[in-house]
């Protein structure tokens, strides 16, 4: 019977985002008071559920999200973004001009969420299309996909963070591993696969524009474009490898561990671009602090997400139905990292929100996965790549990509959608290659 009711809120949770188009924080509270009540958690009980399940998912994750994103707004707004761009461009020519949108995408997409990231490189796809008279889908999609795969895999992009918190994996090493697996996955996914699409004619719509850059200002050079932007990688992985090296002194490896943590290396770089991408290029102070205020409230509505997502995941814990739900799915023949992985797909097929499909799923699988012993960092990997599966009518990107290239539904579904199929498929199998590695 507890599975029925999970069962009924998560189709519940589907029909009030997708049918009646209800707000995806406001859903999910919605849908588990309803699970709270029918699973017979006390009426009195239920305000501190919804409290702790908001406070445990959030609690260290925020800072690490929300000055993601104040720094991928200071690069795309300093110009910083389309200087790596027009580099990229410069140094890999006509003939490699797929490889050369795929790497910017990835360094761009890197610090950038994804839809800042997709209207701010548009129209460098279609410039460089009409330049070279080339398909915009074809020379395209590979930058698009490093911006999806960034999205899915790898921090500081809300959704892995979200899911390093809630398997407690580690941040570097997740990092490490994610890139791993999507440089392949990119590949693949983006200039092999691409090149079946050069008969596709695309042409952007007049009224979608990038956001000029303030010509008081002057933009930010090559190199301290590219360090700053990828600075939080660099940083990451260093100190994940430094704090695995043995070391004499106890205060060395506090120290380390201070300096190490994600929030702590997040907070460093936006000290540092705040000169590097702001006050040195001519910005005041309080210009550069209004960026940040912008990025704070584009952020919100995905913390929100995640913080619905909490709540769901805790009310299901406290109702005791996702020990139960760990014990029915570890006997089924099928291993936790891919049984996360479809089940995150289901999610993403139904909802659309990759965010909503990953966080949702983790909340499902996260009992087996602790019981199981998987490795954390992998199955927030698993899950990531399960959550990009089959984008199609009722996801957001779905239409971004359609409208921007004036597609028509079939050959959005024959490119977009194939395509993040390709990732989640080539993403899994690089899970599972390396959990046989490791």
């Amino acid at each position: 019977m507890d599975f029925f009711i999970i069962i009924v809120c998560l189709l519940l949770l589907i029909i009030l985002i997708s049918y009646f188009k209800i707000d995806t924080f406001l859903g999910f509270i919605m849908v588990s008071i309803l699970a709270a009540i029918w699973l017979g958690i006390p009426f009195k009980n239920i305000p501190k559920v919804i409290d702790k399940g908001i406070g445990d998912v959030l609690g260290d994750l925020t800072l690490v999200i929300v000055l993601g994103a104040m720094l991928g707004k200071l690069v795309a707004v300093s110009g910083g973004a389309k200087k790596i761009a027009d580099v990229m461009v410069g140094i890999f020519g006509t003939k490699r001009i797929q490889w050369g949108l795929m790497v910017t995408g990835f360094i761009v997409g890197i610090p950038l969420f994804y839809g800042i990231g997709f209207i701010l490189l548009v129209p460098i796809i279609f410039s460089v299309a009409y330049q070279y008279k080339l398909s915009a889908v074809y020379i395209g999609l590979p930058m698009l996909t490093s911006l999806s795969v960034a999205h899915g895999f790898l921090p500081p992009h809300p959704s892995p963070v979200a899911l390093i918190s809630i398997f407690k994996a580690d941040m570097g090493r997740t990092l490490i591993l994610g890139i791993l697996i999507a440089l392949p996955t990119i590949i693949i996914a983006g200039p092999l696969f691409s090149r079946t699409l050069k008969n596709i004619k695309a042409g952007p719509m007049k009224f979608f524009e990038a956001e000029q850059i303030d010509s008081r200002y002057s933009v930010p050079g090559k190199l301290n474009s590219f360090i700053t932007a990828t600075l939080p990688v660099f940083l990451l992985i260093i100190f994940t490898v430094v704090q695995n090296v043995p070391m004499k002194g106890s205060n060395i490896n506090n120290v380390f561990s201070f300096i190490g943590a994600p929030s702590i290396v997040m907070f460093s770089v936006i000290v540092v671009a705040t000169y590097t991408l702001g006050i040195k290029q001519g910005r005041s102070m309080s210009e550069v602090m209004g960026i940040y205020g912008d990025a704070a409230k584009d952020i919100t509505g995905i913390l929100l997400i995640i913080a619905g997502s909490g709540i769901f995941k805790n009310v299901m814990e406290t109702s005791g139905v996702s020990k139960e739900l760990a014990l029915t799915m570890k006997n089924l023949p099928i291993p936790p990292l891919v049984l996360g992985w479809m089940i995150a797909g289901i999610l993403r097929a139904c909802i659309g929100s990759a965010t909503v499909a990953a966080l949702t799923a983790a909340g499902i699988i996260l009992p087996l996965a602790i019981d199981s012993g998987v490795d954390p960092s992998l199955m927030t990997l698993s899950i990531g790549s399960g959550s990009l599966m089959f984008s199609h009518i009722n996801d957001s990107g779905f239409w971004l990509f359609k409208e921007y290239f004036n597609l028509n539904i079939k050959d959005t579904l024959r490119s977009w959608t194939l395509m993040e199929t390709i990732i989640s498929v080539i993403g899994l199998a690089g899970v599972l290659i390396l959990n046989e590695v490791l």
